[in-house]
């Protein structure tokens, strides 16, 4: 399935930002990366990338309209990799509550995404996690290792989401789950230098 050395992963390209840092992210670390809309390319690929910025509610509704959902939850129940990073993890949780209203999500791993009972939101910059034993997705990624977060919203820990990464901003949250197939980072590894791209390359290398 691959072209050329590196595995391939598409970066799904529903109408959120920030999808050319995660392309270059992925291409530095070995992966041949396309940006793009089409589904079957989303469907066959080693690895799939669900992006997101901004609002969970804009994000849902972008890839309602690409017709997405279906494809992404194919891929997880296939055990094929998915890599959800920001809003992108956001969505995979059963739910958003943005402004008093819900948001349903794909509903691929247990739990609500809300606002953050901070001093400070967004919580902007970077911070520590608390990794589990087990953690495939951060090998060799040294305790006290920051990571670049900026969100407003997210998961908190729950019962069934698999091995997850804990870190804080006023209350813990998820900064990032493995379940299965199915990856992801509240934080932005294409953001975070070389423990970002650790973290990459390990996800890679599963694929």
């Amino acid at each position: 399935m691959s072209a050329g050395p590196g595995p391939s992963v598409v970066v799904l390209d529903y109408g959120s930002g920030n999808l050319r840092s995660a392309q270059r992210a992925l291409a530095r670390v070995g992966a041949q990366v396309t940006v793009t809309a089409d589904l079957a390319a989303a469907a066959a690929a080693d690895g799939l990338v669900v992006p997101g910025v901004g609002a969970y509610a804009a994000c849902m509704a972008g890839i309602e309209a690409l017709g997405a959902g279906p494809v992404i939850a194919e891929r997880v129940a296939a055990g094929a990799p998915v890599l959800g990073i920001c809003v992108g993890m956001q969505v995979l949780f059963s739910s958003g509550e943005e402004h008093g209203l819900v948001t349903k999500g794909l509903d691929l791993v247990p739990g609500v995404v809300s606002r953050l009972e901070a001093p400070r939101v967004p919580h902007m910059g970077w911070n520590t996690v608390a990794v589990p034993a087990g953690s495939a997705l951060f090998d060799g990624v040294a305790a006290g290792t920051r990571f670049y977060f900026v969100h407003s919203y997210a998961a908190r820990p729950a019962e069934g989401q698999g091995v997850v990464t804990v870190t804080e901003h006023g209350t813990p949250f998820v900064a990032a789950i493995e379940r299965g197939a199915l990856c992801a980072t509240q934080f932005h590894p294409e953001k975070s230098g070389d423990a970002g791209a650790t973290l990459l390359r390990n996800w890679i290398a599963t694929l």
